[in-house]
């Protein structure tokens, strides 16, 4: 059995990781609308991605036996200056999320969570990869600039992104 600090840091990455994906969705949505079809089928992905990690926590803390907290979601930004201040936007995010998973991994770490600490390194190996990826989006959008046929070469390129069938359980 987890201790309540763990299950408390657990249930509030949950909640994070379910912001994340509710925020991505919203990004899917402001690029669709500004006729960016292939960025918005890439951030769906993401999306679905993210909330594959919520339920990763999720059934791990249930397999632990312990009580699942879910909280209100906060609500996401919805509008942005550009589809490229959507990608930089995304980078933050996944910087952020790895904060976050690295400070549950030196809680559990002290708490001698050792499960948790078993669980958390599959998040920190993804997020090495979620960081690189949106890392090499946002430097292909600076390299595109405003050039309105590599935009859109580059809004096709993203298009192209297949989702990955779920492997962490």
């Amino acid at each position: 059995m987890l201790n309540a600090v763990v299950q408390d840091a657990i249930n509030d990455q949950i909640n994070y990781e379910l912001f994340s994906s509710y925020q991505y969705l919203s990004m899917a949505a402001w690029c669709e609308h500004e006729q960016f079809v292939g960025c918005a089928s890439w951030l769906r992905i993401q999306s679905q991605e993210e909330y594959a990690h919520a339920m990763r926590l999720y059934d791990f803390l249930l397999a632990r036996n312990a009580p699942i907290k879910l909280k209100a979601i906060a609500a996401p930004e919805q509008k942005f200056a550009s589809v490229a201040s959507v990608f930089e936007k995304a980078l933050e995010q996944e910087m952020k999320v790895t904060e976050q998973i690295d400070r549950l991994y030196e809680l559990a770490f002290h708490e001698k969570a050792f499960a948790a600490l078993v669980e958390l390194e599959w998040f920190i190996t993804e997020q090495v990869e979620e960081e690189k990826t949106s890392r090499e989006v946002v430097h292909k959008f600076k390299m595109v600039k405003d050039d309105p046929s590599a935009l859109l070469d580059l809004d096709r390129d993203l298009g192209g992104r297949a989702a990955t069938p779920d492997t962490s359980a």
